[in-house]
């Protein structure tokens, strides 16, 4: 408070000078008592006039630019100027701590994976993530300020506002018919609305094909398990001959070992989906593999077709053997199953130029219409049917195949044309693919 004190001294102090000097010149004239009186007023006009002009540099300063260096005096005006200087420098910290705090949220919120959307009072945007945007056909500039209710009209969302129900999520299409969004609303504030999007197209396509899996294995068994049951009850209550019951069994053990097939599929696509991603650095030679497939390849043919094989100069492929060997020999028996007889069938091994590899199984078997071929690695999708089981098929085999190969990094190319035949390519990645090592034996 040393500044107030400044201040009545220096008051004083004019007053009192203006006074002494009023009053010698005035006693030469004989009204020094005037003169000191006129003195003194003076004084105090000089102090007034100087604190007049100081505090209009420092309203000056502050009608200016905030960031301009204050006027430097001292007294009452200094010390005032050097407060608000101190003031605005606290404020303009803690404006600045708060963007960033408010900067990082909105980054926060831009890296969440659902759509987040700010709604007034009044229904309007006040703002929006990128992700709410792109799932509900929004700018997320333009738009701002803009009644929601006016660009998202989707009939389950407004009505959800209009009622205010907002205990339970709505699924609404996107923009497009695109996919489909799940749409929660939460109020906060003084009647605001956050509104939460997420896109469950997936999920929802996830769920159709598990129910539709549930549904294709429950009738898969079913259908057997109908015919066992059958020709049990046919054994128990029938006197049968020897012949009769002879057939009886045969198609007993045929349907028990078509439910093994179909249950062991099962297992084998269970233990795929739920395994490690197979090793890069267990090597395998393509012979030992390739000499596995054409033994069961000619063991099922029976010699009723002409088979090819050419599995190339010595290479080794990294990865899981069984999971290798499932996989070709699914693709070699299809079409060994599917191919009428004294058709021709060809398994060859190819290094392409950029360093992947690929095994391709051609046959000239009926072949497959172009809507088909989408779909055929969708579980118990078939073609035909009838036919599929009338070989033996579970509808798992393509299934399988996928996944093998994608496990490993690799693909699965399908070239079919109806009449002429079909052609399965397993196209694996380079770092999977070399050539044997020099000096290293085969094992058979």
């Amino acid at each position: 408070m040393s500044w107030i004190w400044l201040r009545v001294l220096l008051a004083v102090g004019l007053a009192l000078m203006g006074g002494l000097l009023g009053y010698l010149l005035g006693s030469g004239q004989r009204w020094a008592l005037l003169g000191a009186l006129v003195g003194v007023v003076g004084g105090m006009l000089v102090f007034i006039v100087r604190d007049i002009w100081r505090g209009h540099q420092v309203l000056r300063w502050l009608s200016g630019a905030i960031g301009s260096e204050p006027p430097r005096m001292g007294g009452f005006w200094g010390e005032m100027a050097t407060r608000v200087e101190r003031a605005l420098r606290s404020r303009e910290r803690s404006a600045d701590v708060e963007r960033d705090r408010l900067a990082q949220f909105l980054s926060a919120i831009e890296a969440s994976p659902n759509g987040v959307l700010l709604l007034d009072a009044s229904e309007q945007i006040e703002w929006s993530n990128a992700l709410a945007a792109d799932h509900l056909g929004l700018d997320r500039h333009r738009d701002l300020r803009q009644r929601v209710t006016n660009l998202v009209r989707a009939p389950a969302f407004v009505t959800m506002l209009q009622t205010r129900a907002f205990e339970q999520p709505v699924q609404i299409p996107q923009p497009g018919g695109a996919g489909l969004l799940s749409v929660i609303v939460r109020p906060y504030g003084e009647g605001q609305r956050l509104v939460l999007t997420q896109d469950i197209t997936e999920r929802e396509r996830a769920d159709a094909m598990r129910r539709d899996f549930v549904a294709n294995v429950s009738h898969e068994i079913r259908t057997p398990l109908t015919v066992v049951a059958g020709f049990v009850e046919t054994l128990t209550n029938l006197p049968l001959s020897e012949v009769e019951r002879k057939r009886v069994l045969a198609l007993m053990a045929q349907q028990t070992q078509r439910m093994q097939s179909l249950v062991g599929d099962l297992l084998t696509l269970a233990r795929l989906e739920g395994s490690p991603r197979p090793p890069s650095d267990a090597w395998l030679p393509l012979t030992r593999l390739g000499s596995a497939v054409e033994m069961d390849a000619r063991g099922l043919s029976a010699g009723r077709h002409r088979l090819s094989f050419d599995w190339g100069d010595e290479v080794e492929l990294a990865g899981n053997e069984a999971e290798l060997l499932s996989a070709v020999t699914n693709l070699v028996s299809n079409a060994v199953r599917y191919t009428p007889e004294a058709g021709q069938i060809d398994v060859r091994w190819r290094q392409r130029p950029e360093g992947t590899g690929e095994i391709s199984v051609r046959d000239t078997g009926p072949g497959i219409a172009a809507e088909h071929l989408p779909r055929l690695t969708e579980r118990f999708y078939r073609v035909d049917g009838s036919r599929s089981r009338d070989t033996g098929g579970t509808g798992l085999g393509l299934a399988i195949v996928k996944h093998v190969v994608q496990r490993h990094g690799g693909e699965m190319l399908i070239e079919s044309t109806p009449g002429q035949g079909s052609c399965f390519t397993l196209v694996l990645p380079a770092m999977r693919v070399r050539l044997q090592p020099t000096g290293v034996a085969i094992h058979s």
